[in-house]
């Protein structure tokens, strides 16, 4: 297995592979412009040349930053969105290369990049944990608004350490088209709402679907993109069309003009004004909109993850019942917490600031009192995210153990349910510990904390079987360091 923290963390590179070091000859600006070219066939939409990127990029052996506590396991990728188009493999690269302690893909209504990101991340010797979010009906909290703004019941949930498709056939695989079809459909009449309504600018959903993602998973982000370059096509004169946005966003055109410096922020303002509540193609979510959201933690359970929460930032009138909330929660089968801490502390109006970071004091107590694993990130889903949160900084820093101890959980979950068929949330675990979360906890935690796996070493634990593979993982805890698999760890 190899070293973490050398400055060179990669699984692949081989004896007298093509180094900085090793091509005296070669300038420095040539060599960084072939990473630069490989790292941009990381977000191909050719599966073959992502991985083939890939291994060039780890043969040449690139100095990368040592091993720092810090993790972000909730980063969307081009399967759902990425604001620089990102692939799973381009994720766990930059990963590496940053040194995270670990990392981890969730895409909405999507699990296409579990398995080639659980790959990628073997092969850079990264821990990992993949999965899902999907938007929620949440029945009891039917009339308040929870944390999708004017959508009372409307509840974002995820799913955490999942690890490849469900069987074809399954009532599982069945369930996972059916949101896919639906959350389509839905797309696709918002698409057909905004063109009926700004026709000089109308898109055609078959073309966003085929050009703008590979797996063809279309969200708001996706469209928002199609309508501004169809607007640039359109009105190819800056001048033309800030003064067409300005009618549409009922602006000033100085004030729309000013927003194409800054194009997160003009992505912004379209998706309001086209998608959003009050929105010219917004339609009103309602109880057949999305599907019941234990429903779906149940579904996360089957297919071997973790069903998780999720909390916006407390000002919510659902989220202000923050007690009553997480209960109801975890009574229709939630087992985590998952959270974007970026939104709670990185504000402007310190007014605003105070009360969120208050609001985030409070439901982590919540969630530590109740044993359940907090799950962060920063999403990467809009320009000038983050790429990592500042768990060193003043605002974080007091959270920065729970949050790692919540990762090391994850990834535990995520080695023991590959390997030895023993899933955080399933019945085995809890019949296993009685129900002692604390207890499940710490030896999840124990589990993840191991060194990260290589492909030789995740190759041992398959080929032990799954009973013996959690005796390895069980033992390998125990130690703190990998056993049993013919390795020094």
């Amino acid at each position: 297995m190899s070293e973490r923290g050398t400055g060179t963390r990669s699984a692949e590179g081989a004896a007298g592979a093509d180094t900085l070091e090793s091509q005296p000859s070669r300038t420095k600006r040539v060599f960084e412009a072939q990473v630069k070219d490989l790292e941009s066939q990381l977000s191909s939409f050719d599966s073959a040349a992502r991985g083939e990127a890939l291994g060039k990029l780890i043969a040449l052996r690139i100095p990368v930053t040592a091993e720092r506590q810090l993790v972000n396991v909730h980063m969307h990728t081009f399967h759902s969105y990425n604001a620089d188009n990102w692939s799973p493999s381009r994720f766990a690269w930059e990963a590496h290369k940053a040194g995270l302690w670990a990392a981890g893909i969730i895409d909405f209504d999507d699990i296409n990049g579990v398995e080639e990101f659980l790959q990628a991340s073997e092969r850079l010797s990264l821990r990992a944990t993949a999965g899902i979010e999907i938007r929620t009906f949440m029945e009891p909290f039917g009339n308040v608004d929870i944390d999708s703004p004017g959508e009372p019941g409307v509840h974002y949930m995820a799913g955490s350490g999942m690890m490849k498709a469900p069987k074809a056939g399954s009532p599982e695989a069945a369930y996972l088209e059916g949101l896919r079809k639906t959350s389509e459909q839905r797309a696709r009449d918002l698409v057909a709402r905004i063109n009926a309504k700004v026709p000089e600018i109308a898109v055609d959903f078959d073309l966003v679907k085929r050009t703008k993602t590979p797996a063809g998973y279309i969200s708001e982000r996706h469209l928002v993109t199609a309508y501004v370059e169809r607007a640039q096509a359109a009105f190819p004169v800056a001048d033309r069309c800030a003064e067409y946005w300005a009618k549409v966003f009922g602006m000033e055109k100085a004030a729309v003009a000013a927003l194409f410096a800054t194009p997160a922020a003009l992505e912004e303002k379209v998706r309001g004004k086209l998608m959003k509540k009050g929105g010219l193609g917004y339609e009103q979510p309602g109880p057949s909109t999305f599907p019941p959201t234990g429903e779906v933690y149940a579904w996360v359970k089957a297919c071997g993850g973790v069903p998780m929460d999720s909390w916006l930032d407390g000002t919510s009138e659902g989220e202000k019942r923050a007690v009553e909330l997480l209960e109801c929660n975890r009574t229709l089968g939630a087992r985590a917490l998952n959270l974007i801490p970026d939104r709670n502390w990185n504000l402007k109006n310190p007014e605003d600031k105070k009360r969120k970071l208050e609001n985030l004091a409070r439901v982590v107590a919540l969630a530590v009192e109740r044993h359940m694993p907090l799950h962060i990130g920063t999403e990467g889903n809009k320009a000038g995210l983050p790429f990592v949160d500042d768990l060193e900084g003043a605002d974080l820093a007091p959270y920065k153990p729970l949050f790692l101890e919540g990762s090391r959980i994850l990834i535990g979950h995520a080695l023991l349910a590959r390997f030895a068929d023993f899933p955080y949330a399933g019945d085995a675990a809890e019949d296993a510990f009685h129900r002692d979360y604390r207890a499940m906890n710490l030896f999840f935690s124990s589990v993840g904390a191991l060194p990260p796996l290589d492909a030789e070493l995740s190759r041992r634990l398959r080929d032990a079987g799954t009973k013996t593979a959690h005796d390895i993982l069980r033992a390998s805890a125990q130690a703190g360091r990998w056993t049993g698999l013919g390795t020094a760890g």
